[in-house]
């Protein structure tokens, strides 16, 4: 059993979505705008959200973003839009899965118990210690990270991309395993991963021309390690 907060202006797809997901015992609560989502999750924990993107205050790709801000909670978007480039995007800005309208229950709860194996299984996982390497720490129970002693400031997706490193230091971890483990996906534009390490390294006060801590070797992957002496 889980508790879902359904996100759903179209009240019959809402109220059938409510009837099956309660007919198969898991606790459901549904809005139907992106506001309505946002208080809800601020106040209440869930297990699994589920997204329309068709919402009547705010696309429901904004409201992803909003949602990523302020909480972890598992999202799988549900949408009439088959459009690849904006699915690539969707699961790039922290959705867990997808489903395209129309979908039947029985696909939905097979996408709902895959995401929800992945959460409760990370959840089980031991508390993580504090990962240091140089001047860096970073403390994944507390999603905290210093350099020098310093707190950055780091996006959700930026911390998950440092930590993921810094548990493997001096590594050279594989763009597809990036995206796999970081990411939750088996494709992706590697420009997203570019990206993120670029904002990256600005906060690590350094350059892909004069790295410090985040070396790429092209057409293999990225390794981080502690700078050296000359550094």
């Amino acid at each position: 059993m889980a508790s879902v907060l359904v996100v759903e202006d179209d009240q019959f797809v809402r109220s059938a979505l409510i009837r099956h997901l309660t007919e198969a015992s898991h606790t459901v609560r549904s809005v139907g705008t992106a506001l309505e989502a946002l208080r809800e999750v601020a106040h209440f924990r869930f297990d699994v959200v589920i997204l329309d993107l068709g919402l009547p205050d705010l696309d429901g790709a904004e409201a992803l973003k909003m949602l990523r801000s302020i909480t972890d909670v598992p999202v799988i978007i549900a949408t009439a839009r088959d459009d690849e480039a904006e699915i690539v995007r969707l699961l790039n800005d922290g959705a867990d899965d997808y489903l395209t309208k129309p979908f039947s229950v029985e696909h939905l709860s097979a996408r709902m118990a895959a995401v929800l194996r992945r959460s409760r299984a990370a959840g089980a996982e031991p508390p993580p210690r504090v990962l240091r390497v140089g001047a860096l720490a970073i403390d994944p129970l507390r999603r905290q990270a210093e350099l020098d002693g310093k707190r950055l400031d780091l996006t959700r997706r930026e911390f998950d991309l440092l930590a993921f490193l810094a548990g493997r230091p001096g590594v050279v971890v594989p763009r597809k395993e990036l995206l796999a483990e970081v990411w939750q996906q088996s494709y992706g534009d590697d420009q997203t991963i570019d990206v993120h390490l670029s904002w990256l390294r600005r906060k690590l006060g350094e350059t892909a021309a004069r790295p410090r801590y985040l070396h790429t070797l092209r057409g293999v992957g990225v390794k981080l390690e502690p700078p050296g002496p000359q550094q």
